[in-house]
């Protein structure tokens, strides 16, 4: 299992690229981090997510660390977005600085699915984390029709709240209170909102790579 060890010195020139010397995933014994954490190396495997994106550009999901990494050596892959305060993988003669962002050499077919499941991580990401009623910062969902008066659990009847807007809503309608929303809750499309689905965080280098969304 990975173990992490502190750095002595500066990256050589060849990890700074990338890449250096012959090697396989087995052979990658050691997780540097820079700069050290108080995590140790099997957190960091769990932890760290790389973004892969299909041979076109387009977001196909996020990875754990040593799956991507084993796509860079096994030559499935090429780095996008290089990370210089990411961790540093190393072996006997090798070492891979851990990307942020890695695109497919060939094409894969996502199939089409029309709607993204509604999870709590996406529709914080298309109310852009902020309270639909007074604008403050979000940290709960609220059904505007509340689930006792009939309400749905789906993007339409959902939106972000801040604690203190959900408790004094409790379950009343926005008519009875005088409220209204900033904004029409409705569904998001496109392929990224799959991926924003299952990330709470995202890597500020992702954002390019995700539309609007990730905003």
């Amino acid at each position: 299992m990975a173990h992490v060890k502190r750095r002595r010195g500066h990256r050589s020139s060849g990890a700074a690229a990338g890449l250096t010397g012959p090697a396989t995933a087995s052979s990658l014994h050691s997780v540097d981090t820079h700069p050290p954490t108080r995590h140790d190396g099997a957190s960091i495997w769990n932890r760290r997510r790389v973004l892969l994106l299909n041979s076109t550009y387009e977001p196909l999901t996020a990875l754990p660390m040593r799956r991507a990494i084993v796509m860079l050596i096994c030559g499935k892959a090429d780095v996008v977005h290089h990370d210089p305060a990411g961790p540093v993988i190393h072996s006997a003669t090798r070492s891979i600085v851990v990307p942020s962002v890695i695109r497919l050499h060939s094409y894969v077919r996502v199939p089409y699915r029309a709607r993204v499941p509604m999870t709590r991580a996406a529709l914080m990401h298309r109310d852009r984390f902020r309270c639909a009623y007074c604008g403050a910062k979000a940290d709960t969902v609220d059904h505007v029709v509340p689930r006792s008066r009939g309400g749905d659990h789906s993007w339409e009847n959902c939106v972000a709240a801040c604690s203190t807007c959900n408790h004094r809503k409790a379950d009343r309608l926005l008519a009875e209170l005088g409220w209204t929303l900033h904004s029409v809750p409705v569904p998001p499309k496109g392929q990224h909102w799959r991926l924003l689905s299952n990330v709470k965080e995202l890597d500020p280098a992702w954002v390019r790579y995700l539309g609007e969304g990730a905003a």
